[in-house]
């Protein structure tokens, strides 16, 4: 009897603690042979997809939220193994990489006329400080990783209005324009920032912020956010919530990039995914972010 291909990887504490009943239910019809292991620790997915993937397994599939996937993403690009597939089951708070790889329909109907195929999708890496982190999804910095951060101390709440709670949070107790020096692909500014993203997918702690951006174009797309007052980011945050983010401001730039350069006269708070690269604890300044093309095989409903 051949041995099962694909493996399921899973935060028990996804889903506010529904995980385990969503992945049983969910391996009945999408992938009934395959095998699960669950995480104990943050960080446990790295581990588990690594060695699935050395084990052999040719599908490796993250049921969780952003961070499981953040962490299956980085076990397999240190597995070194470009023919496995990732798969994403959606069982988190945000799913924001799951809406950019186009999943919702297939969720929703539970695989019935629609086809996921897999396809070669861009990775992003960080690096600074002697550490390294890759990203499947997103990277912000300052005001963006903060609100990563708040978001973690709300335990009541799930998808956009958690996010929604945690954004105006910052805004009110921990509002920063430290200075930047940014250098995108070579042309460097500095400035005071609020705020960076930098962006592979579409959404950003469940704001769909970058809806023009692609997966597979080598490019990430970014929003850097500078002196912008508290007042205006409140007015602001209704129209963001839905995908709008002025197009004209003076104070806030949407280019793409291939490469980013960071360096900060503070200490930085920088998330991949919500995962984080550093916090201001740490005392790193520095990092560049880039993009590897199409370096991670994905199954997705994009065309």
């Amino acid at each position: 009897m051949p041995a099962p291909s694909t493996c399921v990887i899973f935060n028990p504490k996804a889903g506010r603690g529904r995980a385990p009943k969503l992945v049983d239910g969910t391996r009945r019809w999408a992938a009934p042979d395959a095998v699960v292991r669950a995480t104990e620790v943050p960080g446990h997915a790295i581990f588990l997809a690594k060695q699935a993937a050395e084990e052999g397994f040719g599908r490796i599939i993250a049921a969780g939220g952003d961070g499981t996937i953040h962490e299956v993403a980085n076990g397999l690009m240190l597995a070194n193994r470009p023919d496995v597939v990732l798969g994403v089951w959606p069982l988190g708070s945000a799913n924001d990489y799951a809406f950019s790889l186009g999943l919702t329909p297939w969720w929703k109907s539970q695989g019935k006329g629609v086809q996921l195929e897999a396809k070669r999708l861009d990775i992003g890496w960080v690096t600074g400080a002697g550490r390294e982190l890759f990203f499947a999804n997103c990277c912000g910095f300052g005001f963006n990783g903060l609100v990563a951060l708040e978001s973690r101390r709300i335990r009541w709440l799930r998808g956009i209005p958690l996010y929604a709670l945690a954004f105006l949070r910052v805004v009110a107790w921990q509002y920063r324009t430290p200075m930047l020096k940014l250098t995108i692909d070579g042309i460097e500014v500095t400035k005071p920032t609020l705020a960076l993203t930098v962006n592979l997918g579409k959404r950003e702690g469940g704001f769909p912020i970058t809806l023009q951006a692609k997966l597979d174009d080598g490019r990430f797309d970014c929003i850097h956010v500078t002196d912008v007052s508290r007042w205006e980011l409140v007015k602001y945050l209704p129209g963001i919530m839905f995908g709008k983010v002025p197009a004209d401001h003076p104070k806030i730039h949407q280019p793409t990039a291939s490469k980013v350069e960071l360096e900060a006269d503070e200490p930085m708070c920088l998330h991949c995914d919500g995962e984080f690269f550093c916090k201001p604890a740490d005392d790193i300044r520095r990092a560049t972010i880039e993009v590897l093309p199409k370096r991670l095989l994905v199954e997705c409903c994009i065309p």
